[in-house]
């Protein structure tokens, strides 16, 4: 769903006893076949590295996504003389990667002609590396623009055109400019339902532009008016080429600045209340480089990560989007940080964002980056809930609280250090900037426990299935 290229290569039994519920044995391909591009049965030695040649470049094609090919264990253990050949993806697998060119003209009259013009920029974005392309076309035109969370950080979040991200916990003001739009250019979106809301309010006002490399997304959720079927880029640079003037959207930008005085991100530091998780993750930010990059579990400590977080480049926000994946962030940061040092880049920070309940799921792969000596930091918002879970169970649950409350939590930092890891606890606010610069400072990996406000709430927020332009900023608006 978040259309990452992965190559899965699955043990299987012996291909004599395929069908007859041997020990272990598990009908992979027809489990895995909904939620990959393609997958294979390895059936002979000959063939076996032909077969994995394909299914990795299939993976990267196109839109990207898993592939799999479960070998059997005979097929492993068998000798072979043939070498595989080079490997390429299917035939008729790699789409054309530009648009159509008289529908480019159609959609380039409609920017033009429009008042009010968005841009919406998706994951599909990053994934094409297109963010150069959608940058020019935002900035030559001078229209603002908005991302989906998977596409935070294809448009700087300190341009003044940018909005920042929309949706479920979007900024109000990205939220107000979609709600009001007369002109949509949506690219490499899928329009998931924590973007749009109910589908019946989303950019009411209208046309869609939509650029997609995958035409079974183009009017999957909101209907396109102007489809563009290509590679992000390439269809980018043609509409930045074929728009003639930029639209008349002098009013339209004054509106969302306006906006952004308006619906502005903040939160209360009462002194008689604990630690604000916001208040870390901004320290964090301001501590790190520009480059640095951001992974993060899922709940309320992924939202507080990527609003309060200023994010200027791509591939610097690493999440688990369409899914949701608990779990996500210290893994995600073993594998950013095995790649930042393959590409030069032993220098660059790596910073992992978790919440207590996501790290417990996945805390004991601090064992490989101990084992490899990984410089990384994980900040653990300790609030001891499930707290997206708890926050929605106070909205709408009338507070009865089920499974959400971890008062028994174990302490983070000594079991970092039991890991053989650096480990930290804070409190209080004096002890943030301090903890932070040791663990940054420290050429390992390091975990800080943040005990922070058990009664915090992600804030703005839209009601699943709710219209966008109707956030709650407070939590008896909910």
């Amino acid at each position: 769903m978040d259309s990452d290229a992965v190559l899965a290569l699955t043990g299987q039994v012996p291909t004599e006893f395929v069908g007859n519920d041997a020990f272990q044995e598990t009908d992979t391909i027809g489990v895995t076949r909904p939620i990959t591009k393609h997958n294979y049965f390895a059936g002979a030695a000959d063939t076996v590295g032909d077969t994995v040649g394909e299914a990795f470049e299939l993976s990267r094609s196109g839109r990207p996504g898993p592939t799999l090919v479960d070998l059997p264990k005979d097929v492993t253990q068998d000798d072979t003389a043939a070498a595989p050949g080079p490997a390429s993806p299917p035939p008729g697998s790699d789409p054309d990667p530009n648009a159509d060119p008289d529908a480019v003209e159609e959609a380039a009259r409609a920017v033009e002609e429009a008042e009010r013009p968005l841009c919406l920029f998706g994951g599909g974005v990053i994934k094409a590396e297109a963010s150069e392309a959608a940058r020019t076309f935002a900035r030559t035109y001078g229209i603002p623009v908005t991302t989906t969370m998977p596409g935070i950080g294809s448009f700087p979040e300190d341009d003044d055109l940018c909005l920042s991200w929309a949706g479920m916990h979007g900024t109000g003001y990205a939220n107000m400019a979609i709600t009001h739009t007369d002109c949509l250019i949506a690219v490499g979106t899928r329009f998931d339902d924590r973007l749009t809301g109910g589908i019946d309010t989303f950019a009411p006002e209208a046309e869609v532009i939509h650029i997609d490399i995958d035409p079974a997304e183009i009017s999957k959720n909101v209907h396109a008016d102007y489809p563009l079927i290509g590679d992000a880029g390439r269809v980018l640079d043609q509409l930045t080429a074929a728009v003639r003037e930029a639209p008349d959207a002098e009013a339209w930008r004054e509106q969302c600045a306006e906006w952004k005085e308006t619906y502005p991100l903040t939160y209360a530091t009462p002194e008689d209340e604990p630690l604000k998780p916001q208040f870390v993750v901004e320290a964090f930010d301001e501590a790190t480089d520009d480059d640095t990059i951001v992974t993060t579990g899922v709940g309320q400590h992924q939202m507080w990560a990527s609003q309060f977080w200023t994010y200027t480049e791509p591939r610097t926000w690493v999440s688990s989007h369409g899914l949701g994946t608990m779990g996500y962030g210290v893994p995600a940061a073993v594998g950013a940080r095995v790649a930042a040092d393959a590409m030069g880049e032993p220098d660059r920070d790596v910073v992992c964002f978790d919440g207590d309940g996501s790290f417990l799921m996945t805390m004991q792969e601090l064992s490989v980056a101990v084992r490899e000596n990984l410089d990384l930091t994980i900040a653990v918002l300790n609030n001891e809930y499930i707290g997206m879970v708890r926050q929605w169970q106070d909205a709408f649950y009338e507070g009865r609280h089920m499974a959400s409350e971890y008062s028994w939590m174990p302490e983070f930092d000594k079991l970092a250090e039991a890991f053989g890891a650096l480990g930290l606890r804070v409190d209080d606010y004096d002890e943030v900037a301090p903890a932070i610069e040791e663990a940054l400072g420290y050429d390992g990996p390091a975990v800080i426990d943040f005990h922070v406000d058990p009664a915090e709430n992600v804030l703005p927020m839209v009601p699943s299935g709710g219209a966008n332009g109707k956030f709650a900023t407070a939590e008896d608006q909910l």
